[in-house]
């Protein structure tokens, strides 16, 4: 795929290796938008898997008692179909006079004119359901191994439910937090699927790009040279965020 990347030609003449460094320069200044798109679309679908697989996580953690397992396996059920079908289940169920807004419409919840597929929004949406057990599993791994007398001592020390779940369990989670935030954002930000099914032409990803680049134009040195460009702005990111977070947190450190 590098040396690929470096090549010049067309698939009648033939590609040669040229080590051309300029297919990377005209490929990320052709693609740019595509490119910060899907780290934007990761990010959110990143932020909604947090804020609603937090919870979930905790409650299986601390509430489910017994009945983990099965919570757990309803968690994973979905992978158990393809993950294309899954995409398109949800093409069907957001359409304009689908389950969702054609009740809603038909209620007078919302005008006629109302859609959600072919959007930004609906992208986002995908992403997140498609990558929601990565958010999870790691944060409930963590507080399922808690020592449920720390927050024990906290309450004896006058903590409210509040103040002991910021000063103790929060802090606690951060490790499976921030191994859930890599596990979600890389493989979103890199996805094309959901765009493909319920995005339109304003929602491509550089996914997309690399697939059409790969599979449609035959450019095989700028779809690799998108491929890895993609994969060195992640490794960058992963590296900041690491800086950020503390590597002990990310390797599940107390210190």
């Amino acid at each position: 795929m590098l040396s690929v990347s470096l090549m010049t030609g067309d698939l009648l003449s033939g590609f040669t290796q040229t080590f051309h460094l300029g297919t990377y320069a005209e490929a990320v200044q052709r693609y740019r938008v595509q490119l910060l798109r899907s780290l934007l679309y990761g990010g959110s679908a990143t932020l909604v898997c947090l804020v609603i697989g937090y919870p979930v996580a905790y409650w299986i953690a601390f509430h489910a008692g017994r009945s983990r397992g099965g919570y757990l396996l309803l968690l994973l059920l979905p992978f158990f179909v393809s993950f294309v079908l899954r995409t398109v289940a949800w093409q069907f169920v957001l359409a304009d006079d689908g389950v969702v807004l054609g009740t809603l419409k038909d209620a007078g919840l919302l005008p006629e004119g109302a859609r959600v597929l072919n959007s930004a929004p609906a992208v986002v949406f995908g992403l997140a359901y498609a990558f929601l057990p990565f958010m999870v599993l790691p944060i409930y791994a963590v507080l399922d191994r808690m020592d449920r007398r720390l927050v024990e001592a906290a309450r004896d020390l006058y903590a409210g439910r509040a103040a002991a779940f910021l000063r103790v369990v929060l802090p606690y989670s951060l490790p499976g937090v921030s191994a859930g935030v890599l596990m979600t954002f890389v493989p979103a930000s890199s996805d094309y699927v959901n765009a493909a099914v319920l995005g339109g032409p304003g929602t491509t990803m550089i996914g997309n790009v690399i697939q059409t680049q790969f599979l449609v134009n035959n450019a095989y040195p700028t779809a690799a040279a998108l491929t890895f460009t993609l994969m060195a702005v992640l490794l960058l990111g992963i590296l900041g965020y690491a800086l950020a977070a503390g590597t002990e947190r990310m390797a599940g450190g107390r210190g």
